[in-house]
């Protein structure tokens, strides 16, 4: 079993402190969702996770399996297991989809397929998440709608496999045959390969959909409730004040 253990985890950009010192564990095949209103450092802890330079951890530790990663350079961090799926994916303009994808399916799994089979294995996934063969040829996310950035980051998800993937509002702009095969997707990982993970979202659907096995709420850069899916429901039905001012 695999365990992603944040450990009183501080976090400032351009000196301003956005992580006050959050403790997370979670373990293979674990759902954990991260609820919160807007601006209590969802996004902010998800970056720092990852290694994104912008985000400069001052304290605590994040270990894989036992090992310190706090520190690691993102490619180390993916190498290692670990994959996000951005709230707001950046477009790449003269890169093909298609060309980013063979390149994640060689470098993180390794095959000794030509560079044809990797293509066909590629076509064959995107199909199952709905990514149509138009947009594997466009450059990266470019005139992507924000379903269509949402499935192709879960078709990575899909080629990766990673241990623990970070999920930043995957229900955001996406229809609800978009919400099902999202799910769908995650479901499959973690009965598969038990990937274990953190999302982060708004909304109880998407939870429903995958029955988060625990729920936190951040704000202002804490966690001030945990839960199991009661909190998320309360949530949706009262709003965050209800759990905040308790």
């Amino acid at each position: 079993m695999s365990v992603l253990k944040i450990q009183d985890l501080h976090v400032e950009v351009e000196g301003k402190e956005v992580i006050k010192g959050i403790s997370l564990e979670v373990k293979s095949g674990e759902i954990h969702a991260l609820m919160g209103p807007n601006g209590s450092g969802k996004t902010s802890l998800s970056l720092a996770i990852m290694g994104h330079p912008k985000y400069k951890i001052t304290k605590g530790r994040i270990t894989l399996d036992g090992e310190d990663i706090t520190n690691l350079e993102t490619d180390e961090k993916v190498k290692r297991g670990l994959f996000l799926a951005f709230q707001n994916p950046v477009e790449i303009s003269g890169v093909k989809l298609s060309t980013l994808l063979v390149a994640e399916l060689n470098r993180v799994r390794g095959s000794s397929d030509s560079v044809m089979q990797m293509f066909q294995t590629i076509r064959e996934y995107a199909k199952t998440v709905g990514v149509s063969e138009t947009l594997l040829n466009r450059g990266v996310f470019e005139g992507f709608s924000g379903g269509e950035k949402k499935r192709t980051e879960i078709l990575q998800m899909l080629i990766l496999r990673p241990k623990f993937a970070i999920l930043d509002e995957p229900d955001s702009g996406v229809d609800v045959d978009g919400l099902r095969v999202i799910s769908e997707i995650v479901n499959k990982l973690k009965k598969e390969i038990n990937t274990g993970y953190l999302i982060i979202t708004h909304y109880r659907r998407i939870l429903d959909y995958l029955n988060a096995d625990k729920v936190h709420v951040l704000y202002k850069g804490k966690i001030v409730s945990s839960g199991d899916m009661s909190l998320a429901r309360l949530i949706d039905e009262k709003g965050y004040e209800s759990v905040i001012k308790n």
